[in-house]
């Protein structure tokens, strides 16, 4: 809104100009979702608390220790979705297809996780929406998604083409090294790597703070790689004006308009650490499936259009972790009668093991940092 309001009036008062750049709007973004976040919580869990009174929002396959838990409401994820939504309304183009895309999937996946946390607070029972249904859900969202994009490069939508390209960057290798084309294998690989992450987000919310954590860090990291996928600088060079592509000079992928993405990630982030502010052990407010689905598809769907399909395994490693425990957990019970962990998700078996739980939540945020920084470096080493 900022982006366009501006942009009528850019000619007649100069300093408002700074409304256009992205390295502004970028931090106005997080400021403003953080600002709303700390500012109207409060008055939003007691609301939640008043609509759920008596109602267990804990999880009947969980540690004995989190029964303690029962009477924080949860369903707190609702109102990170409104601060991103307002947030980047307010200072993205919103001429950008691409920020329409990632609100769709951010509101499509959270409508989803309400109808989940809905039946489990309307049943007083701890049990939702079932699995398959889902992912039928999503997978249904993600196959407009696609024919919008195909739309899109037919012409029958204004605006221009939306990007897309099926060729397959690989963490730490030079494009020109290698740079396969998927094809059409590609729209199925695609729908995998966003639900994955959303049920992989999902599966990690399971403390107080473990899953907003490494939210704030990749959407940070997010932030960083999609502002440089799309940036070129101008500047002069003995009188001669030269675009320097940057993308082109860290050899990663090119994509046009990836700036707006950054405006997301942002508001995401600074939605995220206001949300941890009441999440943080012990927490008032838990973010529920209405939260870690969105958050987790919105994700997985800035990994996808940034081309960091493969990286994204690497900075949401403590998520790949949390849905590997779980894949191998059942697997293993289901072929031999045993149990590779003592409970899964992960963490839940480091709590059995004697971990207090902020140990556990500090230790996985360490993980979540020193996986991002991984991958921000393999820019430099292509």
């Amino acid at each position: 809104m900022f982006y366009h309001l501006v942009s009528a009036f850019r000619d007649d008062v100069g300093p408002l100009r700074v409304f256009l750049y992205p390295s502004f709007r970028i931090p106005g973004a997080a400021l403003t979702a953080l600002v709303l976040t700390l500012w109207l919580f409060p008055w939003f869990i007691e609301r939640l608390r008043e609509l759920q009174h008596g109602v267990s929002n804990v999880r009947e396959d969980t540690p004995e220790q989190h029964q303690k838990k029962r009477g924080t409401p949860t369903m707190g994820g609702l109102f990170i979705l409104i601060a991103v939504s307002i947030a980047t309304l307010l200072w993205a183009d919103l001429a950008n297809p691409f920020v329409w895309i990632l609100l769709l999937i951010l509101l499509s996946f959270g409508a989803i996780g309400f109808v989940d946390d809905y039946r489990k607070v309307a049943r007083k029972n701890s049990k939702g929406l079932p699995g398959k249904q889902k992912l039928a859900w999503q997978a249904l969202v993600l196959t407009g998604v696609a024919l919008l994009v195909w739309a899109s490069h037919q012409g029958y939508l204004p605006g221009g083409a939306i990007p897309f390209d099926t060729h397959l960057s690989i963490p730490f290798v030079p494009l020109k090294w290698l740079n396969p084309d998927l094809g059409w294998f590609y729209i199925p690989f695609a729908f995998l790597v966003v639900m994955g992450t959303s049920h992989a987000v999902n599966l990690t919310d399971g403390l107080d703070g473990l899953a907003i954590g490494p939210t704030i860090v990749s959407s940070t990291t997010f932030m960083v790689l999609a502002y440089a996928a799309g940036l070129v600088l101008t500047f002069m060079n003995h009188g001669t004006w030269i675009d320097f592509n940057v993308a082109e000079y860290l050899n990663i992928p090119y994509v046009a308009g990836t700036a707006e993405i950054a405006v997301v990630c942002a508001a995401i982030a600074g939605a995220g650490i206001g949300f941890l502010w009441y999440n943080t052990f012990p927490a008032s407010v838990f973010m529920g499936d209405v939260g870690s689905l969105a958050l987790g598809g919105v994700l997985g769907a800035v990994a996808v259009l940034t081309k960091n399909e493969l990286l994204s395994a690497v900075i949401h490693g403590v998520f790949l972790a949390e849905a590997l425990s779980v894949m191998v957990q059942v697997a293993s019970f289901k072929l031999t009668g045993k149990r590779v962990f003592r409970m899964a998700p992960v963490h839940h078996h480091f709590e059995l093991k004697g971990w207090a739980e902020p140990k556990i939540i500090v230790r996985f945020w360490v993980i979540s940092i020193i996986l991002a920084l991984v991958g921000l470096v393999s820019l430099k080493l292509r």
